[in-house]
């Protein structure tokens, strides 16, 4: 049977594989995402520039390739009808791609905030709902995008069936390789396998005794990190704040949102109640990323609200999950919290993680002019309740 090393050993690979391919596709060079069986030559959307996509067509069979984009996006795109949207999932739409000069295009689709892509939509077929290997492939390929804080749109083509699970071809092309089961486990992994790094006390402003507790993947990869204020019993529910990063509203003040109130508002009730826990987590933007969210601002420019921004973005309306706090809370020595929240979701989403949720606290501040719909959002849009 193996030992713990061996396992961590194993996640540590597994991670480490996805981790490699999230770079690849930051950087514009395609990877290999295959399953055993068979496999797909992918790039990404928003880097994919012509001599990229001129070399992905030159290795696939016929030069076929196909844009694979989530629902969300191809109905914003007017691509497919809305309700091909089924409820509570996300079909996977593909648009067909042609010659490498085309580049332009699929950026295009991909990114709402570039050049308008209208007149260019208008001339292509509809997107159909992937099926068969395009849409295991598409869709492992778009969660990686996603992993990557990319757009959720992939350039991708099956390879030949003489190609196999892809591992030969990519080593013959010096094209990183990636299993989709690496993918589908990775948030999982990289949660339960959360280890403190680091530890030291850090007086705040508000809270002067207070330390920082950093905690990263056993195969690297980004870090979150609590505030332990006080020092508060393990036995009893800990008045908690989890907080998803947020450096526009945290760091600069932005008055886009109340994430900066929500910090250290928290920071100054955790003292006054004595003790307790912020539990910082590396999830911007709702789990998009900086420079998602710094789309989503412009479309919100537009007139989008913070829902349909997501969701034009071709992302769900919240792409965060709360196995990283839960596993930081039980390393910690917490199975029950006081949870300062007005988002149920976070509610519901320790409780099926295991976590007790004692009560949960309000945490409302309030509004200004620059903010005042962003809040109504929350509240009719996401069921916040202030």
């Amino acid at each position: 049977m193996p030992d713990k090393s061996d396992n961590d050993s194993w996640t540590s690979r597994r991670l480490a594989a996805v981790d490699r391919a999230i770079a690849e596709l930051r950087r514009g060079a395609p990877v290999v995402v295959g399953d055993g069986a068979a496999a797909a030559l992918v790039l990404a959307g928003e880097t994919t520039e012509a001599e990229d996509l001129g070399r992905l067509l030159t290795l696939l069979p016929g030069g076929r390739a196909h844009l694979a984009l989530t629902a969300h996006r191809a109905v914003a795109l007017g691509l497919v009808p809305g309700s091909r949207v089924a409820a509570g999932r996300l079909d996977i739409c593909i648009v067909p791609v042609g010659p490498e000069s085309e580049a332009d295009l699929v950026r295009r689709l991909a990114d709402p905030t570039a050049s308008p892509a209208a007149p260019a939509v208008h001339r292509l077929p509809l997107a159909t709902v992937a099926t068969g290997n395009l849409a295991a492939y598409g869709e492992a390929a778009i969660a990686l995008a996603k992993q990557a804080r990319l757009l959720p749109a992939v350039v991708l083509g099956l390879l030949p069936a003489e190609a196999g699970d892809g591992r030969a071809f990519a080593a013959a092309e010096d094209i990183l390789y990636v299993g989709v089961g690496d993918i589908a486990s990775y948030e999982t992994l990289a949660s339960r396998s959360l280890i403190a790094v680091s530890e030291a006390r850090v007086p705040l402003a508000g809270a002067e005794n207070a330390r920082i507790i950093t905690f990263r993947p056993s195969g690297g990869g980004a870090e979150h990190f609590a505030i332990v204020i006080g020092d508060p019993a393990p036995g009893m529910p800990v008045l908690t704040r989890l907080h998803s990063a947020c450096l526009t509203g945290d760091l600069l003040g932005s008055l886009r949102c109340d994430c900066g109130d929500q910090l250290q508002g928290a920071i100054a009730e955790i003292a006054r109640q004595g003790s307790g826990l912020l539990l910082y987590l590396a999830q911007e933007g709702r789990g998009i990323g900086l420079v998602n969210k710094l789309r989503a601002y412009r479309l919100q420019d537009r007139g989008a609200d913070t829902l349909e921004a997501n969701l034009q973005l071709g992302f769900d309306a919240d792409e965060r999950i709360y196995l990283p706090a839960a596993e930081m809370l039980r390393r910690l020595g917490f199975a029950s919290v006081r949870l300062m929240t007005n988002n149920p979701e976070k509610v519901a989403g320790l409780a099926r993680l295991g976590i007790t949720v004692a009560e949960r606290v309000p945490h409302v501040f309030p509004s200004n002019r620059h903010n005042e719909g962003y809040l109504e959002t929350k509240a009719t849009r996401f069921g916040h309740m202030f």
